[in-house]
């Protein structure tokens, strides 16, 4: 979805309120008009100024996730699995941020916890099978709930 978003003119004015952008490397380059190679060499730079530019929280996926507020603080995550490296499992972390923004919370504050309770989960997921190589998104989805209650 995102590659296509890019391909719009000024495709940034058509965002709403409280935006989420949630982009692998290659979407952010794609998005950016720069190069993969670029983004992975100072991704907190990369997703700073894209959310600046943008005026939507950017979560720059990878190891390591930076989430970056429109003139506002940065985040990089302490998770680096290659769990989480599968089809379908920025769509778990999607959904964790679309959760918590449905309850009210703010954008930033949604996108770091979100991030955070999906890089946690994929660790758990990772542990369950034994080996990162098994984990599918589902599996990441059945770890959410105990994130969650590892920060109760």
């Amino acid at each position: 979805g995102l590659r296509l978003l890019a391909e719009q003119e000024r495709w940034w004015e058509l965002l709403p309120d409280r935006a989420v952008l949630t982009p692998h490397p290659g979407e952010m380059a794609a998005l950016t008009g720069t190069d993969k190679v670029e983004i992975q060499r100072n991704r907190v730079a990369a997703a700073r100024q894209a959310a600046a530019s943008w005026k939507a929280v950017v979560v720059l996926k990878g190891a390591h996730t930076v989430v970056a507020d429109p003139g506002g603080p940065c985040a990089i995550l302490p998770f680096a699995t290659p769990a989480l490296a599968r089809a379908g499992t920025g769509d778990v972390l999607a959904g964790a941020i679309v959760g918590l923004l449905a309850q009210g919370v703010e954008a930033w504050r949604a996108a770091v916890l979100g991030a955070y309770l999906h890089g946690r989960a994929g660790e758990l997921a990772a542990e369950l099978q034994e080996d990162s190589a098994g984990v599918l998104a589902g599996d990441v989805l059945a770890c959410l709930p105990t994130s969650i209650a590892e920060l109760r």
